[in-house]
């Protein structure tokens, strides 16, 4: 994505331009949903989470200071929100009755695909990482980004990126 569009996109859109929100936000879904569903764990639905991260983006606009750390502003807000869907996983297992049970999820056809045993495996080892060393593997590992473009999306130094990193592989 160039940097300078998402500039010019997210000033019209903090306008009142309902046009440059959705094209500013149509071009970060596919990324939020990424991060939402390999960093969520499987107790977190992605989709959920990544409606409430935009519905919290959507409505805080305004409070971007730096809109040239668009991605590290939207990051923090998913971080966030994806610490509260675990903590509301965790409280959902310990009090049953808690939320209705929907269908079962396992019949829908993107969970059978997700069910391969590579998958699961995958999904087990990130489990296992602490939340700051599974962010910088799949920040850098997953998505491919640089050393640096994590540190700058995760608003720590490079040296702390490249030790998480080292520390989950």
């Amino acid at each position: 994505m160039e940097a300078n569009e998402n500039i010019l996109l997210l000033q019209s859109a903090r306008s009142g331009d309902h046009f440059a929100r959705e094209r500013l936000f149509g071009r970060w879904l596919p990324v939020g949903m990424r991060w939402c569903a390999r960093m969520g764990g499987p107790s977190v639905s992605a989709e959920d989470a990544a409606a409430d991260v935009f519905l919290c983006a959507l409505t805080r606009l305004d409070s971007i200071k730096n809109p040239e750390a668009f991605d590290a502003w939207l990051y923090g807000i998913t971080r966030r929100t994806l610490a509260a869907h675990r903590r509301r996983a965790w409280v959902r297992r310990w009090v049953p009755g808690l939320v209705a049970e929907a269908d079962d999820p396992q019949n829908r056809p993107d969970r059978q695909a997700e069910s391969s045993e590579t998958t699961q495996r995958v999904r087990q080892i990130l489990e296992e990482l602490t939340v700051y060393q599974r962010e910088v593997l799949v920040l850098c590992d997953v998505e491919g980004r640089t050393d640096e473009e994590a540190a700058h999306i995760l608003e720590i130094p490079t040296g702390t990126v490249k030790s998480r990193l080292r520390l989950a592989r």
